[in-house]
């Protein structure tokens, strides 16, 4: 028989990005669950939910401290997802960053992990460098890292199913964890990112996204000026004034635009650009979506994703002088007609709503 009672715990609720989605396409899903969070604003729920989310105490000193930041609620996540009330249910499904898998200690039902990554800037220092607010911050967030990690190895064991967003991320489960996982890619809009056969292609490339260090936006920004190919930037973020600083003249920064404006522009560019290491990676999906080929870096996510040959192509990785170059040289030579538009939303298709819907219900029917 179906299971039908199923909780679902999320990490936090206090901006819609890619894992709101996911929670939002599993509500959808078993329309009767619950969504747990420790905290949550109205800001950060998304609108499919059937119902409200139910937090936790720790709720109280987020709107306290104003909402601004739920940074220094942090070491107590642990405890607020142990002591969730999720109630009589067949199944418990954990949206993980870093520390939902905690809630395996408040319930009896097997508990599903649905990971989006392992808590990346606990396990990888790399990640944490220039993040703590000078030496007092860094310590703390030293600190924090040796709870994280500690937490999810306790974790780990006691889940019924690991469920991972992507290969690479599947990897990091089996070598931080020393758990085997499925992959279930996330959802992606493929209804909302569709081509049009009437738009002509032009000559700039596109980079689409939060300005953020870890995208390595940067990257994009030389590679165009060495390449002196026309390059477009829709988002926004604290890399802004770095990456204005790196530009060449034939880069144009629109900031954050409407999604209108958004597929317009994925439909008319040569290629959108994604040279970060992303966990699974939404936007270069969105693009395909639209027919779009996409030059990424062939790391993380995007080695799922991006099918060299059919939906675009994969940069090798190295320093980053030598990825500037090797993305250089991409985009002075792509060839935007070796690539066939339908061939490319078809694939795209494969990570649509209704497929990971239909996935997720095989696991968790599997498990209940």
């Amino acid at each position: 028989m179906p299971a039908e009672r199923i909780a679902i715990v999320h990490e936090r609720l206090t901006e819609i990005a890619g894992s709101e989605h996911v929670i939002e396409q599993l509500a959808l899903e078993w329309p009767s669950s619950t969504v747990h969070a420790p905290i949550a604003r109205a800001q950060g729920i998304p609108a499919g939910l059937p119902r409200p989310p139910q937090t936790t105490w720790l709720d109280r000193g987020y709107h306290a401290l104003g909402e601004r930041s739920y940074a220094p609620l942090l070491p107590l996540m642990p405890l607020a997802f142990r002591g969730m009330h999720l109630g009589d249910v067949d199944a418990v499904i954990a949206s993980h960053h870093a520390f939902a898998t905690q809630s395996v200690v408040a319930t009896e039902a097997p508990v599903i992990a649905y990971v989006h990554s392992p808590a990346r800037w606990a396990w990888d220092p790399s990640l944490r460098a220039g993040e703590g607010g000078g030496p007092a911050g860094a310590a703390i967030l030293s600190a924090l890292s040796v709870v994280a990690k500690r937490c999810e190895v306790s974790a780990a064991p006691k889940l019924h199913t690991v469920v991972a967003n992507s290969s690479a991320v599947a990897e990091r489960i089996s070598q931080w964890w020393g758990r085997e996982s499925l992959v279930v890619h996330p959802p992606v809009d493929t209804e909302g990112f569709r081509p049009d056969p009437s738009v002509e292609r032009e000559d700039f490339f596109l980079l689409a996204g939060r300005l953020v260090p870890y995208k390595r936006p940067d990257i994009a920004i030389r590679a165009a000026a060495a390449a002196d190919v026309r390059l477009i930037v829709a988002g926004d973020g604290r890399a802004m004034r770095e990456c204005q600083e790196l530009a060449g003249p034939n880069t144009t920064f629109l900031g954050r635009i409407p999604h209108r404006e958004l597929l317009d522009l994925h439909r008319r560019t040569r290629a959108l650009v994604m040279p970060g290491v992303e966990d699974f990676g939404i936007v270069p999906v969105e693009s395909m979506a639209t027919g779009t080929p996409v030059i990424a870096l062939g790391e993380g996510g995007a080695r799922d994703s991006v099918r060299p040959g059919l939906s675009g192509m994969l940069i090798e990785p190295g320093t980053d002088d030598e990825v500037v170059d090797r993305f250089a040289s991409a985009m002075r030579g792509f060839d935007t007609r070796s690539y066939d538009r339908t061939a490319i939303r078809e694939w795209a298709e494969s990570f649509s709503r209704a497929n990971f819907r239909a996935r997720m219900r095989e696991v968790v029917d599997a498990v209940a």
